[in-house]
């Protein structure tokens, strides 16, 4: 939570203007500083990747530098991915090299058009989210393979030959190129190599000094100052005039292989986008995440940049209006590189600013740097761009994807793309990936014991056709007429599987015997018939009539508390004495039931039942996968981070809206999120203005307000040292509507309830409301519904300024080291809302409850709204 209401003593101790309402002028864009140090660092790693790039595939040095320029500008105003720098990619060069010499430079330059324009297509149609369907084992894989093919062709470059047509033709020839061996080109290469690798790791003052400059950079600039003196007459870039620059040409060759190279380079540069568009994301989400010191309120920078979500439609429409720019311009295939968008967001950028600035650096190197470029060495180039090759295979991709079972898809991928190419390295992928998948469906665990005289048959996975043959085995190998029980702990059954159990039910009732199905909570189920919904149970061999739990299907639940409550509600009996629910063949849906004839289950009361029904269910499957962090918890004692303040209203489920797990928050739930003030009037004691009634006082209330509350907040705050405390209200609050309808009278015959000494906490609230002095809190975007939210809002702010009157909160709150929020939960929209700062300076706009969407809370409307304290729902806007 980022709102917090700072005392009015702190607002005017610190002096801070409010912020101004004109708004800045186009004319003059304002680029935030980190925006612009990231985009130079940026640069200094993209120049030389780009020119060595270029040197991998055999294309022009100048298209790698276009391809960087218009990846930079371009991809960067229209992306989706606001911290993804694009450019010239290590995952397309094995397919740009392939089409070099398939078709020639210009050639492909009109594929990369046509790539871009499919892409563009692709983003329109909103099918980017479809690419994130695949396999992450088979992109890994992609990348992997290709990393390979371009570590193993820049080798022989490094060693002073030429590369060969194919990686497999590369491997081969390695040998040979060992033995001749020769000259300066490989000491070169090793020097680069060295300083990649051994730049990082600089110690001391020195070293943190000199890592500000790129690995990348530091590698050529100090490779080429060696050999301009060692080695001069080695071989060198060689930028030909911007004069003689190639551009696309109409593409001449079979329709279907142009139509493949150009599926080809869009299904590459799209897959390997959009898996960078995810990994930037949650680098920038764990710099978010990491504790910074706060920025002086004279700074006005932001301590920590919020994490952006990727828009991937919008970035693979980006990405194809700069592969089609680029290759109209004689640029090589952009698309998203790992390396420049991770090095974009270490080095602090806060927007696409920062790759635009990169993009326009490199323009304008391009057109004032060519001498400095021709110094640089090609063995240099050539050793640099296989470190990158070499680190395109991640030994943590590969032990992530073993730890999810997955390593033969990528293996398969991997073999693909270094033996055949990058599509049908893809497309082999796949195939492994479908069997894969195939066979863990069919890989369902049967087991055959005896328990409590019953043979007990436990299904563990989904059935399916492939595992009926094992499943008629197993069910085969009981006595017939034998009592049994299935355990089906699965969510899914097909047709041949329904017919198999159904037919193997039938039989077994036929003989005597009483077959019951049990899901994987322990709860009773039973095999539904397809025509009617019938069962086939009990010892009868009837069909049962259509169930009560045939009509709760939809019981099958997404979370672990959702439609919990299916399992707890009685049926009806029936004429039948089977357990009346029902499976269907997609789902295998729980339901506990009341057997009639049954006396203890029948006469247990509905609440012992659910109670023990839940503790079951929670033991069962809950505890086994939280017992861990319990036991840590256990040994380290709590230290949550917030005091969570919050009404005892059952449908308010603090861990679910905040979504927090154990040791996160101290809650204290009450009737109406009351927060007694210090040294409160006794509870018994007649409201402000509220002449004495001759009756007799009820002694039943301390002279003091709630000790319970203040207790809390007393542990909360000065024990376990909490960070911020949050006071949230909810939309329909049954306190608030009692204090609207008034306190009934109290008398000799009728004392005053608990529940009223209690409620009279919140009189202040109400007399808020009532009060011209005070502007009503109100929620951005709306109106409030009624007067109930009203008062709802209203409470809130209240309990806010009871709950600075603490001693131990004021003080905290001086050092600067609490926060205080106010919130407000709509249970019936699921709406999260959170009180703006300054909600309690006496500022009556400030008073303001901002809709929490799913990238943090919206601002507020700029127009104020003022409510009538006369008329509860009657509101005006400007």
């Amino acid at each position: 939570m980022s709102a917090c209401t700072p005392t009015r003593h702190d607002r005017a101790s610190r002096g801070t203007p409010r912020p101004s309402l004109r708004r800045p002028s186009r004319l003059r864009p304002r680029i935030p500083a980190a925006d612009v140090s990231a985009s130079i660092t940026v640069f200094l790693i993209a120049v030389p990747m780009a020119l060595g790039l270029s040197l991998a595939v055999g294309a022009p040095l100048e298209a790698g530098l276009v391809a960087a320029a218009v990846g930079g500008i371009v991809a960067g105003l229209f992306g989706g991915a606001p911290l993804q720098v694009s450019g010239p990619s290590a995952g397309l060069t094995v397919v740009t090299a392939e089409l070099i010499q398939i078709y020639g430079w210009r050639t492909t330059c009109a594929i990369t058009i046509g790539a871009g324009l499919l892409q563009i297509l692709l983003g329109t149609l909103r099918v980017a989210r479809n690419a994130l369907a695949v396999s992450p084992a088979i992109v890994h894989g992609t990348l992997a393979g290709i990393g390979v093919a371009i570590a193993l062709a820049q080798l022989h470059i490094m060693l002073g030959g030429s590369p060969q047509s194919s990686v497999v033709a590369n491997a081969l020839a390695l040998p040979g190129q060992l033995a001749v061996v020769g000259g300066s080109a490989p000491l070169i290469g090793a020097l680069t190599i060295a300083v990649v690798l051994l730049w990082p790791r600089l110690p001391g003052r020195v070293g943190r000094t000199a890592r500000r400059i790129p690995a990348a950079l530091a590698s050529v600039v100090i490779a080429t100052a060696v050999a301009a003196v060692a080695a001069p007459g080695l071989a060198r870039v060689d930028l030909p005039s911007w004069r003689s620059h190639a551009f696309p040409e109409l593409p001449h060759g079979p329709v279907l292989a142009l139509a493949t190279a150009v599926f080809t380079v869009m299904l590459v540069a799209g897959l390997e986008s959009l898996l960078a568009a995810a990994a930037v994301d949650r680098l920038a989400a764990d710099r978010a995440g990491e504790p910074v010191k706060p920025p002086s309120p004279a700074s006005g920078s932001a301590a920590a940049v919020p994490p952006q979500r990727s828009d991937l439609e919008r970035e693979l429409r980006g990405q194809g209006v700069a592969n089609t720019l680029s290759g109209l311009l004689g640029g090589l295939p952009v698309a998203v590189g790992v390396v420049r968008g991770a090095a974009n967001v270490r080095a602090g950028a806060t927007g696409r600013a920062s790759s635009v600035l990169h993009g326009i650096w490199v323009l304008l190197a391009a057109a004032l740097l060519v001498t400095a470029f021709e110094w640089i060495p090609l063995a240099a180039l050539a050793a640099l761009v296989m470190v990158v090759g070499v680190q395109m295979v991640s030994f943590a991709h590969i032990r992530n994807v073993h730890r999810h079972r997955e390593f033969p898809v990528y293996a398969a991928t991997v073999a693909g793309v270094i033996g055949f190419g990058a599509l049908a390295g893809v497309a082999l992928g796949v195939a492994v990936a479908v069997v894969v998948s195939l066979r863990r469906l069919g890989r369902t665990k049967i087991t055959v014991r005896q328990q409590d005289g019953r043979h007990v048959v436990t299904v563990h996975g989904q059935l399916t056709f492939l595992s009926v043959p094992r499943l008629t085995r197993a069910l085969g190998r009981l006595p017939p007429g034998a009592d049994a029980t299935v355990e089906l702990d699965g969510s899914f059954m097909d047709h041949a599987a329904y017919e198999a159990i159904q037919a193997w039910c039938g039989a077994q009732i036929a003989q005597g015997g009483s077959v019951a199905f049990t899901g994987r909570s322990g709860g009773s189920i039973a095999l539904a018939g397809r025509s009617n919904g019938g069962a086939l149970t009990g010892r009868s061999g009837g069909v049962a009539a259509p169930t009560v739990a045939a009509t709760h299907s939809c019981c099958r639940p997404w979370t672990p508390w959702r439609n919990h409550h299916c399992h707890d509600r009685p049926t009806r009996p029936t004429h039948t004495t089977s357990t009346t629910s029902a499976i269907s063949t997609t789902s295998l849906t729980e339901t506990v039931t009341f057997t009639p004839g049954s006396a203890p289950d029948s006469a247990r009361p509905e609440s012992a039942h659910r109670l023990r029904s839940g503790l079951t269910s929670f033991q069962r499957n809950t505890a086994p996968l939280v017992r861990d962090e319990l036991a840590r918890l256990a040994s380290e004692g709590q230290s949550p981070s917030q005091l969570f303040i919050t009404c005892a209203d059952s449908r308010l489920v603090t861990s679910m809206i905040t979504a927090s797990g154990p040791g996160d928050l101290f809650t204290v739930r009450n009737v109406g999120n009351l927060v007694p003030p210090p040294h409160a009037l006794p509870t018994d004691s007649p409201p402000t203005g509220t002449p004495p009634t001759d009756a007799p006082a009820t002694p039943t209330a301390p002279a003091t307000g709630d000790d319970s509350v203040a207790a809390a907040i007393e542990y909360a705050v000065e024990v376990l040292r909490v960070e911020s405390i949050t006071v949230c209200g909810h939309s329909g609050c049954g306190a608030m509507q009692a204090l609207l309808r008034g306190e009934p009278e109290a008398g000799p015959d009728r004392p005053r309830t608990p529940l009223w000494r209690w409620l009279r906490h919140g009189l202040p609230s109400l007399e808020r409301m009532a009060s011209r002095r005070h502007s009503w809190a109100r929620i951005s975007g709306r109106l409030p519904a009624d007067e109930v939210e009203q008062l709802c809002l209203t409470n809130v702010v209240q309990q806010l300024e009871h709950l600075r009157a603490h001693e131990a909160v004021a003080r905290r709150l001086a050092e600067g080291t609490l926060q205080l929020h106010g919130m407000y939960f709509h249970v019936g929209e699921a709406q999260a809302y959170l009180l703006t700062e300054g909600a309690d300076s006496g500022a009556g706009h400030d008073e303001v409850f901002d809709r929490v969407g799913t990238e943090g809370p919206e601002p507020a409307a700029a127009r104020p709204t003022t409510c009538s304290t006369a008329h509860p729902t009657t509101c005006t806007t400007g």
